[in-house]
């Protein structure tokens, strides 16, 4: 029988930053491979780079799925600290973006840059899950012409992004 704590719990966050940086906090990263046309070659040349560099993302929650249902808002508790991440599928994506509830958590958030950056490039990706992009960024802009009808200024620059 499983219990409550048993239950997988899927979360759902967007990326907002991705940084390279060298595990040696005096050495800076230098870009290595020119001339090379893969990433692979350049790490068959540079061996060494796997045991010197290290990449961070930073990324927002914006959801999760829990047995049978799929919710829009923070899951009960953060990801396991060895969690797995995984890029989602454009069938998931789509299933996900069916509700925009997610947006408000967005619109809310405080980062280090532009969060309506971010709100811009979740939706256009978002798109390429429907067979019609440009219905689904139309229901976007209503979405967010709701969340955004007191700061028109910030509503403009979010759907002049969403081209």
């Amino acid at each position: 029988m499983k219990t409550r704590e048993d239950i997988v719990c899927e979360i759902y966050a967007i990326v907002c930053n991705v940084e390279t940086h060298s595990l040696d906090p005096g050495r800076r990263v230098v870009a290595r491979g020119e001339g090379m046309e893969t990433e692979e070659e350049i790490f068959r040349a540079n061996p060494q780079l796997a045991k010197l560099l290290a990449t961070d993302f930073k990324a927002l929650v914006v959801g999760h799925r829990q047995g049978n249902g799929l919710y829009h808002y923070l899951p009960p508790k953060p990801a396991p600290i060895h969690g797995f991440v995984y890029v989602c599928q454009l069938e998931e994506v789509e299933l996900f973006a069916q509700s925009l509830d997610f947006l408000s958590l967005l619109v809310d958030a405080r980062l280090s840059i532009s969060v309506d950056e971010v709100i811009a490039a979740c939706l256009r990706y978002a798109s390429r899950a429907y067979p019609d992009s440009e219905a689904f960024l139309i229901k976007a802009g209503r979405e967010m012409a709701r969340l955004l009808s007191s700061d028109v200024q910030r509503l403009n620059s979010v759907l002049k992004r969403l081209r």
